[in-house]
């Protein structure tokens, strides 16, 4: 069985809701327990659009 991670801060997947476009970002788990929704700009449809947590 995989060991889960004990840091506080983990790595996500940003996907955008316009295109197949993603970031990754940091996220401290301690502090936020819901998913983010971020409005960052999107490279292939040329504007700022936003950005759910995936999995």
């Amino acid at each position: 069985m995989a060991k889960k991670s004990k840091e506080a801060r983990s790595y996500i997947k940003m996907v955008s809701s316009a295109s197949d476009h993603c970031y990754f970002v940091q996220k401290n788990r301690n502090n936020t327990k819901e998913r983010l929704e971020l409005k960052k700009y999107d490279p292939i449809v040329r504007k700022h659009v936003m950005y759910k947590e995936g999995k």
